[in-house]
């Protein structure tokens, strides 16, 4: 599995110590950046990671912005795309079995790292049931 990670500014630690996570996990991380403290717009890097997933340079994304928010809003604007805000164990696992999310998102200032590694082992643990949800994943991109 190849996973793309990127971030801004504010979830520049965050992004790191997921990339670390992935890695420990055996995963390949595709690491799109940022890569300092600058200030840098996320609509940028939501678009590479929207891309690499798009594209099948990557199975999965990660995104991460100071709350998750922004950076969400705009993956989602990429038809295919449907990134979700991990911001609960419970919704870890039902952004995988009710929508098949391919990029999943997370706060820099506002989760802590236990709980976004716990929320990755969520997510990557959890089958899509497809059926009557693989219906509704259709529909979002009619």
């Amino acid at each position: 599995m190849r996973i793309a990670i990127a971030s801004d500014h504010a979830g520049l630690e965050m992004k790191n110590f997921i990339g670390d996570v992935l890695k420990e996990k055996k995963i390949e991380v595709l690491d799109l950046g940022t890569n300092d403290t600058a200030s840098v717009d996320y609509p940028h890097f939501a678009d590479k990671v929207a891309k690499a997933v798009l594209d099948n340079n990557a199975d999965l994304g990660v995104l991460v912005c100071g709350t998750g928010i922004g950076i969400s809003i705009r993956a989602n604007r990429h038809k295919g795309i449907r990134a979700a805000l991990l911001y609960s164990d419970e919704t870890a696992e039902m952004v995988k079995k009710h929508n098949n999310a391919n990029i999943i998102v997370f706060g820099g200032r506002t989760m802590t790292k236990v709980d976004v590694a716990k929320r990755i082992d969520i997510f990557l643990n959890t089958e899509f049931e497809g059926g009557r949800h693989q219906k509704r994943i259709d529909l979002l991109d009619m």
